[in-house]
This record gives structure tokens, sequence and C-alpha cells, in this order.
């Protein structure tokens, strides 16, 4: 974790300024050897008051460290705050098994803690942190809490642009995310390893959810086919036969890639219907990452 350290040091250290620095150093410094919890909530809350809220200032050089670090780690949309905030998390102290030791005296152990009185942002920050986090396999509760959360901004913080879920969430907790995800109208692109953790379940569960959807003539996003194409049985091909017939471009666009991923002859003979897609992804030219950068307006 020396080098999540030394990475956020380096981003903070050409984002704010020298006073600030050296304040967040010092907390650091009395939380790491042992100072009163009081110091380190107090710390916590103040880090914005001290650091500012900001946006990192991070180079593409930055991005590829962290993702060299932690697989699917992106701060790329974090500020100054989160960043410092992070680090005193992770100057916290922590026994042989990786738990953030009980504070010192009777009570709760720091962290769970902090997770239950912390305010919106600082609960981004949590959610943010449990990759980067000592032994993160242990918090696996705590992104579960995160999915059920009802603050967009908190469950966004856990389920997209971090690989914590795809890394340590089983598939019935992984699967509730995803629809969740889709529910609220999350871009599905964001959620990191989604497609290498499709599954069975997670492709009848987003079938089910888009027959909900067209009963209460409702629409649904395109994405919601991307982790379905590899195990579409009949009745969901059946169900993008009828997309490929009726649906927009983007639409069409998305049955036609999870045509193309499917094993089953009916679904290429479906996809053979529709000569220019199929060419398309065939050249290369449509693909799940273009199709997210020109239907979702972004990648990352």
């Amino acid at each position: 974790m020396s080098k999540v350290n030394e990475l956020l040091h380096h981003w903070l250290l050409k984002s704010v300024s020298e006073k600030a620095f050296a304040w967040l150093e010092q907390k650091q410094a009395q939380i790491a050897s042992g100072a009163a919890e009081r110091v380190f909530f107090t710390a916590f809350s103040a880090v914005p008051r001290y650091l500012g809220k900001q946006d990192l200032q991070l180079t593409f050089q930055d991005l590829e460290a962290a993702e060299g670090v932690i697989p699917g780690w992106y701060p790329g949309r974090w500020s100054v705050d989160q960043a410092g905030r992070t680090l005193l998390l992770l100057a916290l102290p922590h026994d042989d098994e990786g738990y953030v030791r009980v504070s010192f005296g009777e009570g709760a152990p720091t962290l769970d803690k902090l997770f239950s009185t912390a305010d919106m942002g600082e609960l981004v920050v949590l959610y943010q942190s449990l990759p980067l986090l000592p032994h993160p396999e242990l918090h696996r509760h705590r992104a579960a809490e995160g999915i059920r959360s009802n603050m967009s901004n908190v469950f966004q913080a856990i389920a997209l642009r971090n690989p914590y879920p795809a890394d340590y969430l089983d598939n019935a907790a992984w699967n509730q995310m995803v629809l969740k995800a889709v529910f609220v109208g999350s871009p599905l692109h964001l959620i990191w390893g989604l497609d290498r953790r499709a599954n069975p379940e997670l492709a009848r569960m987003l079938a089910d959810y888009a027959h909900e959807r067209w009963a209460a003539k409702r629409s649904v996003t395109p994405e919601l086919w991307r982790p379905v194409g590899r195990f579409a049985d009949s009745a969901i091909i059946t169900d993008l036969e009828k997309v490929l017939a009726n649906g927009d471009i983007h639409e069409q666009e998305a049955a036609a890639l999870a045509c193309a991923e499917s094993p089953l002859p009916q679904a290429q003979e479906l996809l053979s219907r529709y000569p220019d897609l199929q060419s398309s992804i065939q050249k290369g030219n449509l693909t799940w990452s273009s199709f997210s950068r020109d239907a979702c307006g972004e990648l990352r």
C-alpha cells in the first residue's frame, strides 16, 4: 500500500498549497503513531477546510500509474479533499489481520464509527477508498451497504469507476448492483469488470427488467444488453429480435453486439439479417467501447 500513499502524496503536492500539505502530513504522522481517536475524526472532518475541494490535477501518466498499482483504480474524478481523506484513512493503525485497530479505550472500531457517523461527502470517500485499504476483502459488507444506499452519489462511489465490486462481491450482490444501476440510470460502461462478471442469472434478471419496462410502455437503456449476449437463451434472442426490428439506431447496435457475442446459431442467423451492423462488428468498427463513446458520451 506504500505505492498508493506515494501516488496520493505526489498528486496532492502539485494540487494544494505547501501550508495545506504540511498540515495533512502532520495529521498523518500523528494518526499513524497512535494519536487519540478524536485527532483522526477532527482531522478527517477538517480536510476540505484546509485543502479545499478543487479537482486533483492528474495527467494521463498519473492515471496509468494508478491503474498499474490497482487495476481498475480510476481517481480521474477525485478532488483534493477526497485524496487527503483517503491518506488519513490509510494512516489508521491496523492489526496483523488488516482490521483497523479498535479505538483507545472501549468502543466500536474506528472505521465502524466513521461509517455510522459520516455525511454524504465522507461516505463517498469511504466507498471510493475500499479497494485501497489493507485486506480489502474484509469490507464486503460495507460495499453491500453502499449498494443499498438511497443517496445516488454514495451508490455511484461504489458502483462506478471502482474495482472493488468486481473483485470482491459475490454474484448475488454484484447482480443486484448492476440491476440497480440500470434502474437508477447509471451508465453501465462505468462499472469496472462488467464484462468479466457477466453471468447467466444477471442476463435473466436484466431481460426480466426489460419486459417489465416494455409492459409499462417504457424504454430501456441499450446498455442493458451488454452483459446479456453471451448467456442469451432462445427467449432473450426473441427479445433481441424485437429490439433490432423496432429500436432506434443505438438500441439496434446494442442488440447486434449482444447477438455477436452469443454462441447460439439462431443469434448469428438473426445478426445476418442486418448485414450493415454485422459488417461493422466484424471489421471492429462497432464494439462496446465505441458504442459507449458514441451512445453514452464518455468512456471513463
